[in-house]
């Protein structure tokens, strides 16, 4: 029986153009020049000292954190068909886990907006592995949780280290174009613009 693995900001719930335009203040308020998506899909911790060498990460952080009070900031909204998809999922009887480089909490309280907690079996976030994506750390772990092998799984990413992840991981990879083009999601098995039209299981 296939398995669902899914993301969250920017596959389940739009969160990406927000989360990019706080990265962005961040990075403007210190000077820095780097293309914001290198935070796509990836836990902030890791990526800040790539980013920002020999600051303090936790300071960082709170200070990211900090412009979400921010007025003009995009709104949070669920990718469409995103709901359906998962209840659809769950009425196929198929095992169904989250995966994401959001801590616990934000996850809780984002599955619960999209109406959907309650389907997901599994969540695996930032604070459950040591290696975030693109490591398939993650991707291995919420398999093993749903005692499926990763070759049963699809995998729903948007960014660039998530398919990474789940490829790496051995899983079927259906690429949301919420944050990149068709094109850049071309590691992909399948591009979608959203979750309207895809079936499950999608590659029967």
């Amino acid at each position: 029986m296939a398995v669902a693995l899914f993301d969250l900001d920017g596959t389940l719930i739009n969160t990406e153009a927000r989360s990019m335009a706080m990265w962005q203040m961040l990075l403007d308020n210190h000077g820095v020049q780097r293309d914001v998506r290198v935070f796509m899909g990836r836990r902030g911790p890791d990526v800040i000292p790539e980013v920002f060498p020999g600051e303090d990460v936790d300071e960082l952080i709170d200070e990211v954190f900090g412009y979400g009070e921010h007025p003009g900031l995009p709104e949070i909204v669920p990718v469409p068909g995103a709901a359906e998809l998962v209840r659809k999922v769950a009425a196929h009887g198929s095992p169904i886990g989250l995966v994401t480089s959001a801590r616990r909490p934000w996850a809780e309280e984002r599955l619960g907006m999209v109406g959907i907690r309650d389907l997901f079996d599994v969540l695996v976030t930032a604070e459950d592995v040591d290696r975030g994506k693109p490591d398939p750390e993650g991707f291995l772990l919420g398999a093993a949780k749903l005692g499926a092998p990763p070759y049963e799984c699809v995998a729903f990413e948007d960014s660039l280290a998530g398919i990474a992840a789940a490829k790496a991981a051995g899983m079927r990879c259906v690429g949301v174009a919420t944050t990149h083009t068709h094109d850049e999601l071309g590691q992909a098995d399948l591009v979608v613009a959203d979750l309207t039209s895809v079936d499950w299981p999608p590659f029967a």
